[in-house]
């Protein structure tokens, strides 16, 4: 139970920053307007997760 939460509650900041990220306008006056989250930050994202996952099962095998 505790896993699900911990991955609704990463899914909905995942979420939250996609939506809150959106650029305003085109600010080049032409082109493509620029990304706000790349690839790059959703593999952090999810190798921190994982990390945590990790550490959190380590903590409690150590109990």
């Amino acid at each position: 139970m505790r896993n699900i939460r911990l991955a609704l509650f990463l899914l909905l900041i995942l979420n939250s920053f996609s939506v809150f990220a959106q650029p305003g306008g085109d600010p080049g006056g032409g082109g493509n307007p620029s990304v706000p989250i790349t690839g790059i930050e959703v593999l952090l994202g999810v190798g921190g997760a994982l990390g945590l996952k990790k550490m959190m099962s380590k903590k409690k095998n150590n109990l």
